[in-house]
């Protein structure tokens, strides 16, 4: 083989260059180094310390280039290869990821058995973006090596919905009186709120609950944030509609598409005809407003699943594919969440 060619093929293995824009390049490591999780919190969670932190060290990816990175804690059942990832935390910040005990332990409990303990597979994955001007354009991705741990998950005390249409609690994460989650209400079910540790049933008005009250009433049709507070006797019934919005939605850019909550697996879902190609994008808002919305993250380019960011232009998820569809829409923040588009 010719001299020349052989360093060319070297100096592609050791190097990646990017188009050079007044001098600045983009040069990657011979190995670059991924992200790492150096310690673990103690992962045997209960009740009592709730409101404990949590913290996950982790080292840094450097690839030896500039570059912005975001990292995601994710989480699998042991072994498994993470052929189901449970996303547990994303952001910029890797030296030490801080969780409250209560907070993982929703997060887990959609997926493991409560008051029992499972072994699970932990990794850090960080996807980087070029700073702009290097003229390098796709993103890249180094994950850390898995770690496996034990974790003791509790089950959260409860008020169960009486006569709200449907099979619906709502948990108290620090067992202090205070319960909320997800509930699907309709103005045609007036429910009382049960309390199967004290065999108390609450029911009320106007915000105010009492005991053996009246069965509250909401004002429409649709998912609630809901909260109760049998300490100080109150509940807030907040509307939390979210929907499926886009060119390739049957309504396109003019209305939502209201979606379901699954309380179990913790994410919001709908069965959807998509129209596919070129010009056809979907988007997720809250409460029929863009004060609200998810797109592509950043260094996200679509697919059948990716991470979404809050707000932004031009971030629109493309469709590529006319069909049905069980599109999933999984919120882990106020500004971070991940999508998957299943073709039924």
């Amino acid at each position: 083989m010719n001299k020349s060619i052989i360093f060319l093929l070297m100096g592609l293995f050791a190097f990646l260059v990017a188009c050079e824009n007044e001098g600045d390049k983009v040069i990657m490591l011979d190995s670059p180094v991924a992200p790492e999780l150096v310690s673990m919190p103690d992962l045997n969670l209960t009740r009592d310390k709730g409101g404990e932190t949590l913290k996950f060290n982790a080292t840094a990816v450097d690839p030896g280039f500039t570059a912005s990175a975001t990292y995601y804690l994710e989480a699998s059942e042991a072994g498994t290869e993470f052929a189901k990832v449970i996303p547990v935390y994303s952001g910029i910040d890797v030296n030490s990821i801080e969780l409250t005990v209560s907070e993982l332990n929703s997060i887990l409990l959609k997926h493991f058995p409560e008051d029992a303990t499972s072994s699970v597979d932990f990794r850090l994955r960080s996807i980087l973006t070029v700073d702009a001007g290097t003229g390098a354009h796709e993103p890249f991705e180094y994950t850390s090596e898995t770690v496996t741990e034990d974790v003791t998950i509790f089950g959260f005390m409860r008020l169960d919905l009486i006569d709200s249409g449907m099979d619906q609690k709502i948990t108290s994460p620090l067992s202090d009186g205070v319960y909320n989650g997800f509930v699907k209400l309709s103005p045609d079910n007036a429910f009382k709120l049960f309390d199967p540790e004290t065999s108390t049933t609450y029911g009320g008005a106007g915000g105010t609950l009492s005991v053996d009250g009246a069965g509250i009433v909401v004002d429409e049709t649709g998912w609630y944030d809901f909260t109760a507070d049998i300490v100080g006797l109150t509940y807030n019934p907040e509307p939390h509609f979210i929907g499926i919005i886009g060119s390739a939605t049957p309504t396109g850019w003019d209305s939502d598409t209201d979606m379901d909550y699954d309380p179990q697996r913790g994410y919001w879902y709908i069965d959807i005809d998509l129209v596919g190609g070129d010009g056809n994008f979907i988007k997720f808002r809250r409460n029929d407003g863009w004060g609200w919305n998810m797109g592509l993250a950043d260094g996200e380019e679509g697919g059948l699943s990716g991470n979404l960011q809050q707000g932004g232009v031009g971030n629109d998820i493309p469709i590529a594919e006319s069909g049905n569809y069980r599109v999933i829409f999984t919120i882990l923040s106020d500004d971070a969440g991940t999508y998957e588009l299943i073709k039924n």
